[in-house]
């Protein structure tokens, strides 16, 4: 543990000699050491490690009938290349097919959300051949972000695929 140590020294100074006692302590720091290591082992152990977590993902079955929904209270996301995504709200006509990139997407999702009821906002995701699979994760995220609780991934139509060409 610690210890000290007394050493005598003597000096001489003329004709007195002077005799003094100097204390010497050594503290011994290996237990402190195995402490900690045993520490920093113990919480090693004792974490634990986070899981990782799958979004649930519900497809209807191609069987049943088709979900009739309000033009008014449908967005349409078209994600493409480059993190970009193309959306129109209601029925889509060249002249309201917007552009927006990902990080913008949550505004827009956030207006039409507010000015629609609840029960008639339906979001459609549609990825076309240039959009990549982390895009639409994203548009995945947004939608679990803003408690949108119903939405779909549908194929995009050849009129919608040639408009964001």
């Amino acid at each position: 543990m610690a210890e000290i140590t007394l050493k005598s020294t003597t000096q001489n100074r003329g004709s007195l000699i002077v005799k003094r006692q100097v204390h010497s302590t050594k503290v011994d720091l290996t237990p402190m050491v195995d402490l900690g290591f045993l520490l920093i082992t113990f919480f090693i152990f004792t974490t634990a490690m986070s899981q990782p977590m799958a979004m649930k993902l519900v497809m209807p079955d191609d069987r049943g009938e088709p979900m009739p929904i309000k033009e008014s209270g449908a967005l349409t996301l078209l994600p493409s290349s480059n993190g970009s995504v193309y959306y129109y709200e209601g029925k889509l006509e060249a002249t309201n097919l917007k552009k927006i990139s990902l990080s913008d997407l949550r505004n827009v999702i956030i207006e039409k959300k507010s000015s629609t009821k609840e029960k008639d906002f339906f979001v459609v995701i549609k990825p076309g051949d240039q959009s990549s699979y982390g895009d639409i994760v994203k548009v995945l995220d947004e939608m679990k972000i803003n408690v949108v609780k119903r939405y779909t991934i549908s194929r995009i139509s050849k009129i919608e695929e040639s408009l964001i060409k």
